[in-house]
């Protein structure tokens, strides 16, 4: 039993298909097999539970999976740590961020961090989704990622930070720029921009609309809110967006009008385990959060 066979067996249980680890890996289905075939005969028993669409650890290879994967990340954090030893840094956090988290949640806190902190390696990693951050960390390969908050999700711990209120983004000429507030049985008439499909605050804004039996129609889809924030800018349609740090009643020619009766979407951080970060992680995260 290698390191690299516990590796490539806690990949596979995260991808659940030996195919994508092989992919990811550049190396051929059969290799990937050969180390969970080397760790089942060490162990004697079988590891994995072959299924038409991919494979699912077994009982034993749950037990065998939740110590490796808890096993690897502390040696990597050690690796880590001896690394910055070695080129004389006083520590890394690993960020997984949307495409715009960093300006609109962290810009005041990196600075300070920076500021206290001069030496310590900052690496953020742009993942375009919070499903995508989750898997970052999930994955070992970031320390914190910034989320919105949603379902649980086995081997990451979410903390609720701050509450973001929906609002409507319309143009400074819009006949609702002027409104205190729109109700939900309006927004069937706006041109909707879409926001990112899958995305966690897509989901929950369409769950929430849904219930209230609204359905909108869209006429323009983007990649993330500050590109549907200038969409709506330039009148090409109307957003609904959760309403970020720093907006205020909206920048430039932009009117960010209250939608009182959806809830607010929630954001926060994500860690695999809280009590696991390094004080430097602890400490990004927490600077962060006294600047929100």
């Amino acid at each position: 039993m290698t390191l690299d066979d516990l590796r490539v067996f806690v990949a596979v249980c995260a991808a659940g298909n030996l195919s994508a680890v092989a992919r990811d890996l550049s190396c051929s289905q059969s290799a990937v097999s050969q180390h969970v075939k080397r760790l089942e005969r060490e162990t004697g028993l079988v590891l994995l539970e072959r299924r038409p669409r991919g494979v699912v650890p077994t009982r034993a290879g749950r037990v065998l999976h939740e110590a490796a994967r808890e096993g690897i990340a502390g040696l990597d954090a050690a690796l880590r740590v001896l690394g910055d030893l070695r080129r004389g840094v006083g520590g890394t956090v690993r960020v997984a961020t949307g495409a715009t988290t960093v300006r609109h949640f962290m810009a005041a806190g990196v600075a300070e961090f920076r500021a206290r902190h001069p030496e310590a390696a900052l690496q953020f990693e742009t993942a375009g989704s919070s499903r995508r951050c989750l898997e970052a960390v999930r994955s070992h390969t970031a320390d914190l990622a910034w989320v919105t908050i949603g379902p649980p999700l086995e081997g990451v711990e979410q903390r609720a930070s701050c509450e973001l209120p929906w609002v409507l983004a319309v143009h400074a000429d819009d006949p609702l720029a002027a409104r205190a507030s729109v109700a939900l049985g309006e927004l069937a008439a706006i041109r909707y921009i879409e926001l990112p499909a899958h995305s966690t605050s897509r989901v929950h804004l369409e769950m929430q609309l849904e219930r209230h039996g609204v359905r909108l129609t869209s006429t323009t889809s983007v990649a993330d809110w500050d590109t549907a924030l200038l969409l709506a800018e330039l009148d090409l349609g109307q957003a609904i967006l959760p309403a970020l740090p720093g907006w205020g009643e909206g920048p430039g020619g932009v009117r960010l009008v209250p939608i009182p009766e959806l809830p607010p979407l929630t954001a926060g951080w994500a860690a695999r385990r809280w009590d696991a970060l390094s004080p430097l992680a602890v400490e990004f995260a927490e600077t962060v959060l006294a600047h929100l």
